[in-house]
């Protein structure tokens, strides 16, 4: 005879979970708290010195003064860092767990030297000066690199070894091609030595607008992957034991990283280090689960870099140095010691 369970007892919550659930909901809305106080220092500091009461001006009631003029360049420049720095991080973050690397980047599988070779092509063969141009051509760059790496990987056979191993023999043969073009073509070089530093200063209505469909749609989709990709990360076998189809998880994976790497690649130019850091950061203190993991890269990443921006224009005043010299300086030391750490988290 089944002798039934009290309903009290049958409807008890499991308490461990419910005590990992809270520390991490409530850290993603300090990190929301944290990126909105890292904006309003992005709009207030800068090269130029401006009250609060000019920032203030400035956001609500533009009169088209000078110090109006500045804020609203600060501003286009911190949302574009805002979009570019979640698309980095969500970049990353993907790559890692395609890929089982937990110092992955985006620059592994090629799609930074796909991007940086489809503008110095630009500038040198098609005469294009304007950053509205780059944009495309960097955008279109980054995927083709994208889709060969997918073919040269296997395509419908891809494992994480394999797309490693097209993306850098991608990236070696791109970088002797950039090179050469540069060392003959003056003007290339002159004009290429900017966009590849990376930088925000750039940043303008226009600019955005044509990179934040690319970016929105590839947030959306790597999003959408938390839950394959976690079964991914268990290997091949168990992956498929619990119902989920590889190559497409793959490809998608393949595509949201391309996406989002190459639209923030266009509108900035090529910017290390975010994309490796800050997933590999989160995932020490939310575990490996994705779906945790995505939603602390893309508010994190963007806090990393605005936070760089604004120490750049400190530092250097009354100049300043680009955004992605300043994420090289912090991220090389950090990188070393993420790979001497006798305990690097793992995927």
């Amino acid at each position: 005879m089944l002798v039934e369970s009290p309903p009290e007892q049958r409807a008890a919550p499991a308490p461990a979970s419910r005590n990992r659930r809270a520390p991490r909901v409530f850290g993603l809305l300090l990190s929301v708290v944290v990126l909105a106080l890292v904006a309003v220092a992005s709009i207030a500091i800068g090269a130029k010195e401006l009250s609060l009461e000019q920032v203030w001006h400035g956001l609500f009631h533009d009169t088209g003064t000078y110090g109006d003029v500045v804020v609203a360049d600060r501003l286009s420049r911190t949302l574009l860092g805002v979009l570019a720095g979640a698309a980095l991080g969500l970049a990353g973050a993907v790559l890692q767990a395609l890929t089982r690397n937990p110092l992955a980047d985006p620059g592994l599988l090629g799609i930074n030297a796909g991007a940086s070779a489809a503008v110095v092509t630009a500038i040198t063969f098609f005469g294009v000066t304007s950053l509205s141009g780059y944009v495309w051509f960097a955008f279109f760059g980054a995927a083709a690199v994208g889709a060969l790496v997918w073919f040269l990987g296997g395509s419908r056979s891809a494992t994480p070894v394999r797309l490693v191993l097209a993306g850098t023999a991608i990236t070696a043969a791109l970088f002797g091609y950039l090179q050469a073009v540069m060392i003959l073509d003056d003007a290339a070089l002159g004009k290429m030595r900017f966009w590849t530093v990376g930088s925000l200063s750039s940043a303008d209505n226009s600019t955005i607008v044509q990179v934040l469909p690319f970016l929105l749609a590839g947030t959306l989709l790597a999003l959408s992957l938390a839950r394959p990709l976690n079964a991914m990360t268990l290997g091949d076998d168990t992956a498929r034991a619990l119902g989920a189809n590889l190559n497409r998880t793959r490809a998608l994976s393949m595509l949201a990283a391309t996406v989002l790497c190459g639209a923030a690649t266009a509108a900035c130019g090529p910017i290390v280090f975010v994309g490796l850091m800050v997933p590999h950061a989160v995932r020490s203190f939310t575990g490996p689960d994705l779906r945790w993991i995505l939603p602390y890269a893309a508010i994190l990443s963007p806090v990393l870099l605005l936070g760089a921006d604004v120490l750049g224009r400190i530092v250097a005043r009354p100049a300043e140095l680009q955004v992605g010299i300043v994420t090289a300086v912090i991220g090389g030391p950090l990188f070393i010691f993420l790979v001497r750490r006798r305990r690097t988290a793992q995927l």
